[in-house]
């Protein structure tokens, strides 16, 4: 099933220089970017996206990093694009995630670990809506898409 997912790429991934790599990572993979922009998070969009994490100790750590420096939001679609992003970013330790993952090549921290990825269809739902207008959110028809998938695929 072609699904839509959110891809954050963290403060650290922008101050490091490694945009334009790990978008490329995604690409490469055959995800098909519908969505991009440039903002800088607030306290408010950021106790709402980590509520799962307020009563935690280090929730103010985690906040008061995503707010460091501007982030990128990325809408990326395909089949089980959700599960295949999640794939592709590795596990939350970047010490830990396996080599070959984004995190396990670019990130030696469970914090600072290059992206945040959506974990399921309702996160992916409720956090585009989040971060993205649905004008901002394109639809368009990728040229290579048939070569990517067999048509009994999606």
């Amino acid at each position: 099933m072609i699904e839509k997912t959110l891809v954050i790429l963290k403060p650290c991934t922008l101050q490091r220089g490694l945009v334009g790599e790990i978008i490329h990572r995604f690409e490469r993979k055959g995800l098909h970017l519908t969505g991009m922009k440039m903002i800088h998070l607030t306290d408010k969009i950021l106790s709402e996206h980590y509520s799962h994490l307020s009563t935690k100790p280090f929730f103010q750590r985690v906040k008061d990093s995503m707010m460091a420096a501007p982030v990128i939001v990325c809408c990326f679609e395909g089949v089980d694009a959700i599960q295949v992003v999640h794939a592709l970013a590795g596990s939350t330790n970047g010490r830990t995630a396996a080599p070959g993952t984004i995190r396990g090549d670019y990130s030696m921290s469970f914090q600072e670990n290059i992206v945040h990825t959506s974990d399921s269809p309702e996160t992916a739902a409720t956090e585009l809506k989040r971060f993205f207008k649905p004008e901002e959110i394109f639809d368009y028809e990728q040229v290579t898409f048939g070569f990517l998938y067999a048509c009994d695929e999606y």
